[in-house]
Formats: structure tokens, sequence, C-alpha cells
């Protein structure tokens, strides 16, 4: 019986379809297409730009230039410097083999630099660039491990976090070990203080907060974390009594100095975002004390309230680049080579120039910024293929272009009327 119904069906099933170019289950043309709309995950966001306003003249009059660097703030504003770009300095150290870590910052002294090679030793120069201690705190498979340091100075004495999970204190004097501890994670941040606090941010998106004075731990705070680690540097700022930071997912959160309790969080990414930050770069935060201006490789150019992190504006520049204020100014550069100058309490674009103009379209593809830095009413934007570009911000207009370096560089630093630029092996300074 059970056969007769298994032949009566399969008969049903072979009458109702044929082998001829006309039935649906044969039919090419009803075969299911390939779509063209599948996402890449990792895609960076692209937007097309172009030149505006070119004829506009900057009224810098009002600007002062100063030697202040506006350190818990990120706000190097315009610094003396007269430009002369005259290379009078070599400070040498023995090279990286990753030549991709280049955002690292000197330890400026008022007779010297301070800096590190590849094996963690901490090298103190004098003006001359003569040696005048090394010191290594690290033992024989740290060394190997080629650690990158993060300095901040206090006084007498210098901060180190690096990327192997220590953080240490040592005399600038001597190079002697003060103190040294381990975190859980490696850091990935800059280092501020705050009175007898320093602050940094590790892997996990940990905000630690420790004492000068012997490095114990005051409090922590946990963000959430991604699955991936981020390829950018996380980014502090201080301001009355609270630590702002960023993390890998784009959160941006306000934290009472004392009590390491949240004063405010605000998410400027979706939860997509978390399986996409080793792509995601965020440029360091900055502020003129009332309002915090960052943007990230996403365009998108964010100003938030201070006080209650609440969006001002947002704009749609594509960069990663640390921006600058200047008086109701802020200007950033695209990640293709723009400069953008943005009133800052509205966040209105006032004019767009192409620094890459003289670079022909195939190089220019291949090139990015490292960061720039104002002396002077001029603008310094070090880029990846190792070249300085030297731009007149009142016309809009490139000046000068400075090889610096065979391969990628740093961003510039003004210190002391001298200009300094970090190249694998050395730090260079100009006058």
């Amino acid at each position: 019986m059970n056969k007769l119904v298994f032949l009566l069906i399969a008969l049903f099933f072979l009458n109702n379809c044929s082998f001829n170019e006309n039935t649906s289950i044969w039919n090419d043309k009803n075969k299911i297409k390939e779509t063209d709309n599948t996402k890449k995950i990792f895609a960076e966001e692209q937007k097309i730009v172009s030149e505006f306003n070119q004829g506009i003249k900057l009224d810098l009059s009002t600007i002062k230039d100063t030697k202040k660097n506006f350190n818990n703030l990120n706000n190097s504003g315009s610094q003396i410097y007269l430009g002369e770009l005259d290379r009078i300095g070599n400070y040498k150290f023995s090279k990286w083999e990753d030549e991709k870590f280049f955002n690292f910052k000197p330890a400026f002294l008022s007779d010297g630099i301070i800096f590190f090679d590849k094996k963690g030793t901490i090298i103190r120069f004098d003006v001359n660039q003569k040696v005048i201690w090394k010191k290594n705190h690290y033992s024989k498979s740290e060394k190997k491990l080629q650690p990158k340091l993060n300095f901040l100075l206090d006084e007498e004495n210098l901060l180190i976090t690096d990327n192997i999970a220590k953080y240490y204190s040592i005399n600038i004097n001597t190079g002697k070990l003060n103190w040294s501890k381990i975190n859980n994670y490696s850091f990935n941040s800059e280092i501020k203080k705050f009175k007898d606090k320093a602050f940094a941010v590790d892997y996990k998106n940990t905000l630690k907060c420790f004492n000068i004075k012997d490095g114990s731990e005051c409090w922590n705070l946990q963000t959430e974390d991604s699955f991936t680690i981020s390829n950018a540097k996380y980014s502090l700022i201080i301001i009355e009594n609270n630590v702002i930071f960023s993390n890998s997912i784009g959160d941006i959160t306000a934290v009472d100095i004392e009590s390491g309790l949240i004063s405010w969080q605000l998410p400027t990414q979706s939860s997509s975002i978390i399986d996409e930050t080793y792509r995601f770069k965020i440029s360091k935060l900055v502020s003129d004390g009332s309002t915090i201006f960052f943007s990230n490789n996403k365009n998108q150019f964010h100003a938030v309230d201070v006080k209650t992190g609440t969006v001002n504006w947002i704009n749609e520049i594509n960069s990663n680049i640390t921006p600058v204020i200047l008086g109701n100014l802020i200007l950033t550069i695209s990640n293709n080579g723009f400069l953008f100058v943005v009133e800052k309490n509205t966040g209105n674009i006032i004019r767009i120039t192409d620094l890459y103009v003289n670079y022909k379209e195939k190089k220019r593809k291949n090139i990015n910024p490292r960061g720039f830095v104002i002396g002077n009413k001029k603008l310094y934007l070090t880029n990846s293929d190792g070249k300085m570009i030297v731009v007149d911000l009142n016309l809009g207009q490139v000046l000068q272009i400075e090889k610096v370096s065979g391969s990628s560089v740093s961003e510039p630093y003004i210190f002391n009327n001298h200009l300094f630029i970090v190249r694998n092996g050395s730090v260079i300074q100009y006058k």
C-alpha cells in the first residue's frame, strides 16, 4: 500500500515538472541573481571633497601666538615659531622594526628632550643631541616585545605607560626608577594628570586612575568592550573636576575625578562598530573649556557640550587628525588632504583648501596626513610619505614642501621656538 502511494505522488510530481525551458525550476531567467548591495564590514567611509571659498582670507589679527601648550585640553593653538625650517638637531636612537608606530611624543625639557628606543630604553638628550643618561627598566623578555612608551612630565619626574601593561615613574635627572606597577591590560592612550592623580586608558576601554606618588590605584572605570583591538590611540582631556575620554567604539565618557563615577556618556556610533574597531579611528579630543571637538574616519566631526555631553553640531568631515582651535575658528585636515576651516560655534564650513594640490592623483591616493601644528599663523602638516607641507593660513596657499624622511613620520611638535618631528631612528629638530 505504501509503495502504491509513493508511486502516485511521484507520477503527480513528474507530470507537473517537465524539462523544457519554460518551466520555473529550470528557467535561467528566474534563477536567483547575485545582488551587489553587500556591505564591506571594514570599509572606511568615503566622501567626495572639493575646494570651497578659496577667495576668502582669514582674519587672524586677534590670534596671539603663545609658548604654552594647553596639555589638559589638547589644544596647541598658534605657537611661537619663526619657521626658518633650518635643520639643527638629530637625536638618534635605535630604529623600531615596525615603522607604523610614530604617534609617540618626546618629553620636552628646557635643556633637551627625553625619548625611547626599540627596546624601551629611555634616553635623555641635551640641547646638543648628546646623551646625558640611558636607562632601561625592562626584563630581557620584555625588551623583545619592543615596548612603546607614553610620557608625561610631573616636575622632576616622568610618568610612563606602555603597550605591554606596565606603568612606572622615573626621576628625570638620573633616570632611576621611583616605582613600577603592572596593569591587567596594555595601555593605549596618552596620559593626563590632575593634582596628585594621573589617568590612562587601556585596551579593554578601562580608564585607570592612579596616585602619582606611588602608583597605587585610586579607582578604575570600564566602559563597553569591543571584540577587536583598536588601531587608534585613545584620548583624554581634563576640565574642572572631570576627566573626559574616548574609547575604541566611539563612546565619549566624562568621569568625576574624585569618585570615579560617570558624569555623562555619549555614544557616537551604532552597536555595529563594536565589530569594526580595528579600522575605526577617532581624533584626539580637543576643548576650549566649554565645548569638546573631535572627528573620525566615518565622516563625523562633533562639537559636544562639556557640562552635559549633548551634541551642539555634527558636520561631515572625514578625519582622525587632531583639530586645532584658533579663536572662533577650528581647523582640521581630512584624511585625503583637505584643510577645513570651520566656525567653532555653528559648525559652518568657511573654507576648504586642497593641500595635496601639488601631488599627482596616483600619488595622493597612497598618502595620508599624520598631523599638523600652527606656528606664527602658518600651518605645518606632516604626511605618511615623509614630507612636510607648509601653508599660509591667511590665504590658504601651500608655501613649501619639505622632505623630512624617506618614510612615514610623526605629527610635528613645537616647543621653545623649535619644531620637532619623529622619524624611525631619530627626532629631527628645526629652528
